[in-house]
This record gives C-alpha cells, sequence and structure tokens, in this order.
C-alpha cells in the first residue's frame, strides 16, 4: 500500500513539474482518480486474498481433525487387533499345555502297564524256576531213598 501512495505522489510530482497549470490539474485530477481506483484495486485484491487463506486454513483445519480422527481410530483398531492376538496366543498356550500334560499322562500310563506286565512275566518265571527246582530236589531225593 505504501508503494501505491508513493507511486502516485511521484506521479503527481513529475506531472506538475512538466506541465502547465490547467493541464497540471487535469492531469493531478486524473492522477487522483486512477490513484483511487489503483487503490480500490489494491484493497479489493487484498481483501480478496484474506478471505482464500482463511478459507484455506479453514480447509487445513478442518484436513487436520479428519487425519486426527483417522489416526485415533486407528489406534483402537491395533490396539484390538493386539488384544484378540494376545487372546489367540494365551488360548494356543492353554491348548498346549493341555495336550504335553495329556501326552505325559499317557506316557506315564504306558510306563506303568509296561512295568506291571515285566512284573508278571518275571514272577511267572520266578514261579516257573521254583517249581522246577522243588521238583527236581524231590526227584533226587527220592532217587537217594531208593539207592540207599
Amino acid at each position: 500500500m505504501k508503494k501505491v501512495v508513493l507511486s502516485l505522489a511521484l506521479v503527481a510530482v513529475l506531472g506538475l513539474s512538466f506541465t502547465s497549470c490547467r493541464e497540471t490539474a487535469d492531469k493531478a485530477g486524473d492522477a487522483l482518480e486512477n490513484a483511487a481506483d489503483a487503490t480500490g484495486d489494491a484493497l479489493e485484491d487484498a481483501g480478496d486474498a484474506v478471505e482464500d487463506a482463511v478459507d484455506n486454513a479453514g480447509d487445513a483445519l478442518e484436513e487436520a481433525g479428519d487425519a486426527v480422527e483417522n489416526a485415533a481410530g486407528d489406534a483402537v483398531d491395533a490396539a484390538g487387533n493386539a488384544v484378540d492376538d494376545a487372546k489367540d496366543a494365551a488360548g494356543n498356550a492353554v491348548d498346549s499345555a493341555k495336550d504335553a500334560a495329556g501326552n505325559a499322562v499317557d506316557s506315564a500310563k504306558d510306563a506303568a502297564k509296561n512295568a506291571v506286565d515285566g512284573a508278571k512275566e518275571a514272577g511267572k518265571t520266578a514261579v516257573d524256576d521254583a517249581k522246577k527246582a522243588g521238583s527236581d530236589a524231590v526227584n533226587k531225593a527220592a532217587d537217594k531213598v531208593k539207592g540207599m
């Protein structure tokens, strides 16, 4: 705005110095009229620029609000997914522990059955050996009695 006023003043001074009074007055009037028009146009342009700046700032604020809202929604979704993943992992851990415990019980049961079967077999063998040893002892004793 300063430039416009200074330019008008310079034009007025130059106009006065090179022309006659009547022409100077007409030119000064024209210069003032042109200066007033230019000033009005400059003010109108400045108002439009301010209006555009306010509109752009409003749009930027609206977009920033949308971005914050979207980011908050994404954060909530991510937190929900993390909770679901943790829940699934815990469920899988429980299932694995249950399977491992079942396998351990089955293994212990099989080992106990094998131990019982081995003990039965060993007992049967011991009884058979005892019977044989007793029978041999009886036969030996009978042979001694006969031979006497």
